[in-house]
């Protein structure tokens, strides 16, 4: 790991965590209810790393999941196809079948729950980016989550109608996560307009969660534009994560 990476996760702790035979390294900091920020593709980046900051300074306690790639690297093209190849081959998330939870998801859940144990709250925020965009919305499986954010969600891959509107949960999931929203529980999504990787899993999402689901969408600069909370970052995109999730985690600690 170079000096810059190194000055990247000053303050962080490092640890790991094993559940239902996975296990990945882990980076926690602050204080206060927790928040589980599940990184994009190719890993922890210095932007991502930034984005965590804010939220810590929030009043949140963050774990970052390291699931692959490194933590502080830059991102670079033979970096990102790297991370890819290492996700398709996974197990662990599902990038081409339609109907299927990836099964880090239940690994995030448990992650998530022991987190809620440790430092209290009303329940625990997720963020999900890209490739883990979607997970934040299958962590909604367990009551604990009450503040999920999905951003530019993008797994399975959207090649063709069919899985460009999968939205990376098993039947039986989506109907849990159905009556959840129903009972009150919102969402909060974020997109640029002509992000081809979301492709149309914000009108599935209205569609499963009704008026629970908060979609905001920016105007694409290029069409490169991906990632609103850090490569191609939309200051008004943070702060509405930000205020999403003190309005479900703080406020009802302050009341």
């Amino acid at each position: 790991m170079s000096n810059v990476n190194a000055q990247e996760l000053a303050g962080w702790e490092r640890s790991s965590f094993s559940s239902a035979s996975i296990t990945h390294v882990t980076y926690r900091k602050g204080s206060g209810p927790g928040v589980v920020v599940v990184h994009e593709i190719p890993g922890i980046t210095p932007a991502v790393l930034r984005f965590a900051e804010e939220v810590v300074q929030a009043g949140f306690t963050v774990v970052m999941p390291l699931l692959v790639g490194e933590a502080g690297r830059e991102v670079s093209g033979q970096y990102i196809a790297s991370s890819m190849s290492k996700i398709c081959v996974s197990r662990e998330f599902t990038t081409l079948a339609v109907q299927q939870t990836s099964p880090v998801i239940s690994w995030l859940r448990a992650l998530a729950r022991q987190l809620h144990e440790e430092v209290g709250g009303p329940g625990v925020g997720a963020i999900g980016m890209c490739f883990s965009g979607g997970f934040a919305l299958g962590m909604m499986l367990d009551e604990r989550m009450i503040a999920p954010v999905l951003a530019q969600p993008s797994l399975p891959f959207a090649i063709g109608k069919k899985k460009s509107s999968d939205l990376n949960l098993s039947a039986d999931d989506a109907v849990v996560i159905a009556n959840r929203a129903a009972a009150g529980c919102q969402v909060l999504g974020l997109k640029f307009s002509d992000d081809k990787l979301v492709g149309d899993r914000f009108s599935a999402l209205r569609t499963l969660l009704g008026d629970a689901f908060i979609g905001i969408e920016f105007p694409s600069a290029s069409k490169k534009d991906h990632s609103v909370l850090t490569e191609q970052r939309v200051d008004e995109g943070v702060e509405r994560v930000v205020a999403f999730l003190q309005e479900k985690l703080l406020t009802q600690v302050q009341q």
